[in-house]
């Protein structure tokens, strides 16, 4: 078993599983359309759910077991994927001090991608519904917060997986202000300056900085001319299947306004850009200049490969990722005395609770809230007068 990606005539794509003989297998496959056309999931999401599948069916490979009938062993296969190495011709090795080749994460993440497949499989008739009843359990809102319940009247019911494992709390840390500089620093031409910025200054995630196009950048003070009525500089970000496989988490389209500094740097690199490829090509923003093939768009993971360059070049003394940059522009826009929805608007979320983990309080920030606080003395001295 392997997964495998599929491109159709049409350029959209998405990911399969195949068998031993490299014959798709029918379940999986219909599955996975249907998350990628049917849902309108990334196709990262069809590569990450054929990867849980292809374990799982390995797993009902090498021990014997229907994978229509396997979901009441779940626990078993938890455990295998525990040990289970990656080269699936490596023997599993498990016992007291071995190392686990998978964490909890990785692992409820395999299971969401079972889960899945089995529930399309029940809705197709291909697997029995009873198979439900041994993947979900039915129960009540009641435990719910009353911010979750909405304006929903009494008390309903919900499906709660049956099997996850509870996860360490590990908080993404933030890039600096220094570290932020220093990789600005470290690039070589406009373009990789511009993109530090647009991770760093605008906040955009790698997927929606590679999918960027020439046409959703207005960078003038009114830019009713083109359409617009949204005032001052600003970036449009729209989610679209691109050829390069870029894609924005955000259903949603919004605007980010941009700076000064974001703006002259889209001036050099425009120019930068003409100088090496001309001035018509592709309507991607972000495109190669320096190595073939010339002119076609930035991917995804050449963003992530260019800031694990600069983090190399500038000698940082420790990892920083792409992410941990729009981590420091959310806490930027807090320290500055911006709102939790100002905050959720710039990253494009939808939920209100869904900006604070992207909050890390300066220090200072704290230290003066602390301070803010009346000692009991100047309370009761207070009380007297």
């Amino acid at each position: 078993m392997r997964s495998f990606p599929v491109c159709l005539p049409s350029g959209a794509r998405y990911w399969t599983v195949l068998d031993a003989e490299l014959g798709v297998f029918p379940a999986a496959d219909q599955w996975l359309r249907h998350v990628r056309f049917g849902q309108h999931r990334a196709e990262l999401t069809t590569k990450s759910y054929a990867g849980a599948v292809v374990l799982y069916l390995r797993w009902c490979e090498r021990t014997g077991r229907d994978w229509r009938e396997a979901a009441s062993e779940v626990g078993l296969f938890m455990v295998w994927l525990k040990y289970a190495p990656g080269n699936p011709h490596e023997p599993v090795s498990a016992g007291p001090g071995s190392a686990p080749v998978r964490g909890e994460r990785r692992i409820n993440g395999v299971l969401t991608g079972v889960r899945g497949l089995l529930s399309h499989a029940v809705t197709t008739g291909e697997v029995e519904r009873w198979v439900l009843s041994l993947l979900y359990e039915v129960v009540s809102t009641r435990d719910l917060p009353t911010e979750a319940l909405g304006e929903a009247p009494g008390m309903v019911s919900r499906l709660k997986a049956r099997h996850r494992l509870q996860e360490p709390e590990s908080d993404v840390d933030r890039a600096s202000d220094e570290e932020a500089v220093a990789l600005f620093r470290a690039c070589h031409n406009a373009r990789d300056r511009l993109i530090v910025l647009l991770l760093a200054r605008v906040g955009l995630r790698p997927g929606q900085v590679a999918g960027l196009r020439r046409s959703d950048c207005h960078l003038l003070m009114d830019s009713r001319a083109l359409g617009c009525d949204v005032e001052g500089p600003h970036l449009h970000i729209i989610r679209r299947a691109n050829e390069n496989g870029a894609w924005s988490k955000s259903r949603k389209k919004w605007v980010l306004p941009v700076d000064f500094l974001v703006v002259q740097a889209m001036d050099q690199y425009a120019a930068e850009r003409h100088r090496m490829v001309g001035a018509g090509g592709s309507d991607f923003l972000l495109v190669n200049l320096f190595r073939a093939p010339l002119g076609s768009p930035v991917t995804t993971d050449a963003i992530g490969e260019l800031i694990a360059a600069l983090v190399r070049r500038a000698g940082l003394g420790r990892r920083v990722v792409a992410r941990m940059l729009r981590h420091a522009f959310a806490s930027n826009v807090a320290d500055a005395g911006g709102v939790l929805d100002e905050v959720q608007a710039l990253l494009g979320q939808s939920h209100p609770g869904s900006p604070r983990p992207y909050l890390h309080p300066a220090a200072g920030r704290l230290r003066e809230a602390i301070e803010r606080v009346p000692s009991p003395r100047m309370m009761s001295a207070e009380a007297e007068s």
